[in-house]
């Protein structure tokens, strides 16, 4: 077997240093961060299933704090060491009949998808109350390179696919609106990352938002 080229072992050890210094510094925070803020907003006894779930840490933090909630994951590639039980899916279509589950959830999933309004309105199917959605805001140009900057950082030496489909807040108005989902509340407030980081990775690029389904 041939030594690794000089240009793809640095590589992979740009992207395990990467991966190590996300992890120390950023990952623990915010699955702490978005599991608080995720379970205040999940009524009371609720069926959750958790779509992308990767490998179901917040989920798993979720059910922890709120021992009332049953969470169900879903992912194109279960992992074997997912936290929570997990099913297989196509990245498209949920196998899941409509209102299986009283909230259907998508942590920072759909920005990685070609178009936003496929998985959201699967989403909205399979719920009977609520999509909860932690996603990202981007109203320019820098807004865009921020995000895409803290999306390689955080995904690329994990193999994720990384589509950088940001959506502005009228953007993603929209899709609410086309898939019958109104916004319940509206949260840009929260503090995925500690000073002076927060000046340039905060700054409202990241919300949370507790959908209600519509009849019309």
């Amino acid at each position: 077997m041939s030594a690794p080229k000089p240009a793809a072992a640095k590589n992979s050890l740009l992207l395990s240093a990467i991966r190590q210094g996300h992890g120390a510094f950023v990952h623990g925070r915010r699955v702490r961060v978005l599991a608080k803020v995720l379970a205040e907003q999940i009524p009371q006894g609720a069926s959750v299933l958790d779509i992308g779930c990767g490998d179901g840490t917040i989920a798993a933090l979720i059910a922890k704090s709120r021992p009332d909630i049953f969470m169900q994951g879903v992912e194109v590639l279960p992992r074997a060491d997912c936290q929570i039980s997990c099913s297989a899916f196509d990245g498209n279509t949920l196998p899941f009949g409509d209102g299986s589950f009283d909230v259907a959830m998508l942590v920072d999933v759909l920005h990685h998808t070609s178009d936003v309004s496929v998985l959201l309105r699967e989403a909205a199917r399979v719920s009977r109350q609520f999509v909860l959605l932690k996603d990202h805001l981007s109203e320019n140009a820098f807004d865009h390179a921020t995000l895409r900057f803290m999306d390689w950082v955080g995904n690329r030496p994990h193999s994720v696919t990384l589509t950088y489909n940001y959506q502005s807040r009228a953007q993603w108005n929209a899709h609410f609106g086309a898939a019958r989902l109104q916004p319940a509340t509206f949260e840009t407030n929260i503090p995925l990352y500690p000073a002076p980081f927060s000046a340039l990775a905060g700054r409202g690029l990241h919300f949370v938002v507790a959908l209600r389904k519509t009849s019309g």
